[in-house]
């Protein structure tokens, strides 16, 4: 079935009760007098979300910033798919395919699209529109939980290969960051006389080696690099171990407290050290309809599940080098080595920022922004 239906979000007020009910009733664990961070997320920091996730924010606010954006609904390899669809105002503009990560949702593009499709409009070139095209990954929000297993980077790919020539586009960019950074080089490599050019940020898979050929690739500068990302990575990884071995076990804790909820996606969301905001922090609306969509769709399990689902691709052998252009942009805190892109990324442009973060598009929309039309703009037909 190839139908495509117009889509509103539309959250009954029912389940913004029983949320801010549950938020009241978050029956709150002991945390050592001086753990601050050290032990995961600082409970001090957590119970002020919460109080104001349930008393301050406003859900319908957000949810009339995402109705703004023309979404759709299409089944696509029995997988229900929703996504953004905004149209440029110029005749000739570049279609562009954007994929998030998690704990992401599209909500976090809503800065981008604007500049993106009109940036005439934003003091830009009309020449560098882009029609945007933004999926939710299968599993994830509106796109709904994935029914069978296999929903891994490949099969992701083949789908945004399948809706794109849904909707006439038939010669487009692709552009992605954490989980997108892997989707979008793939799509490249599925449909190489389809995609022009592939923009990652946020790139997965090229901080460390993992093999003799790698490690023979990087200089003494990157290998040292590759010991630090490791350390840092070791630090950090519980999350994904978790998810990328027993995401199931996790989903009955996640879709049965908001708060547990908010706190599992935060060890990713607080990817800034809160004691010194060395990144740009996130802002606490943008993590929190994050984390409503998840909830409110009953999604953060199946969410999980991708970490297990694209583990044999995501951390197995190396995959060959994409045909197409490649541009990665690192912003601050991001762990990317340039020779481990190369090794599977026809790498042509390289771009470092000493802002932002693993969020670009929340954390420096306008230099991903202006670092996609510059890497697209001598790619368009």
């Amino acid at each position: 079935m190839s139908t495509i239906a117009p889509f509103r979000v539309n959250v009954p007020e029912a389940d913004l009760d029983d949320l801010r009910h549950r938020l009241a009733r978050t029956r709150w664990p002991d945390e050592l007098p001086d753990a601050d961070w050290s032990y995961g997320i600082s409970r001090d920091y957590l119970v002020e979300l919460v109080d104001y996730w349930r008393g301050g924010y406003d859900w319908r606010l957000h949810e009339s910033r995402l109705n703004r954006i023309p979404q759709f609904t299409t089944e696509i390899d029995g997988q229900n798919v929703h996504f953004l669809h905004a149209r440029s105002p110029e005749p000739d503009a570049t279609p562009l395919l954007i994929t998030h990560g998690w704990p992401s949702t599209v909500y976090d593009f809503l800065d981008v699209l604007g500049p993106l499709t009109d940036p005439a409009a934003h003091g830009g070139d009309p020449a560098d529109a882009f029609h945007v095209v933004a999926p939710s990954v299968p599993g994830f929000a509106f796109s709904g939980p994935t029914g069978e297993r296999g929903w891994g980077i490949r099969r992701v790919a083949r789908a945004w290969a399948e809706l794109m020539e849904r909707l006439g586009y038939h010669r487009y960019g692709a552009q992605g960051g954490d989980f997108g950074s892997l989707v979008a080089p793939e799509l490249g490599r599925i449909a190489p006389d389809r995609v022009l050019g592939v923009h990652v940020n946020a790139l997965v898979g090229a901080a460390m080696p993992t093999s003799g050929e790698d490690r023979e690739a990087l200089s003494e500068g990157e290998l040292e690099q590759g010991r630090r990302n490791a350390a840092w990575w070791q630090r950090r990884s519980g999350y994904a171990t978790q998810m990328s071995t027993r995401p199931q076990t996790l989903a009955y804790a996640l879709n049965d407290s908001p708060a547990g909820q908010l706190a599992w996606n935060l060890e990713w969301f607080v990817d800034w050290d809160p004691s010194t905001s060395k990144q740009t922090p996130i802002g606490r609306d943008a993590v929190l309809t994050d984390v409503s969509i998840f909830w409110l769709t009953g999604t953060a399990g199946s969410a999980a599940r991708i970490y297990l689902e694209m583990a044999p691709e995501a951390w197995g052998a190396r995959p060959e080098q994409g045909p197409v252009p490649t541009g990665v942009a690192v912003f601050s805190g991001d762990r990317a080595i340039r020779s481990l892109a190369e090794r599977s990324n026809r790498v042509t442009r390289w771009s470092e920022y000493a802002n932002g973060g693993h969020f670009a598009s929340l954390q420096a929309p306008d230099e991903l922004v202006e670092d996609v039309r510059a890497f697209f703009r001598p790619l368009r037909d």
